[in-house]
């Protein structure tokens, strides 16, 4: 396609009609130019067909037995930022 996977990521949810909204989480302001370049892209349809033969629609790839739970998940450290650094202001 030309893109980034993220790019393709917010594509997509901008292509598809049951899904109501992108949940993005860019740490800078090129990776939020970056993913905004997503949202102007078109898939076409022989794009979204490529995307349901490697993921057929309703089938989950996320199976957490075999990667999770994460330590940064299970760790009470590893998932809190220090409480000074926890405020976005």
């Amino acid at each position: 396609m030309g893109c980034t996977l993220p790019q393709l990521a917010v594509a997509f949810t901008v292509a598809h009609p049951a899904v109501t909204s992108a949940i993005i989480g860019p740490r800078t302001m090129r990776q939020l130019e970056d993913l905004l370049k997503g949202a102007a892209l078109t898939l076409d349809d022989a794009t979204l067909d490529r995307i349901d033969e490697i993921v057929p629609p309703g089938v989950n790839r996320y199976n957490p037995s075999t990667s999770f739970p994460a330590r940064s998940l299970t760790d009470t450290a590893l998932r809190r930022r220090p409480l000074a650094e926890r405020a976005a202001a």
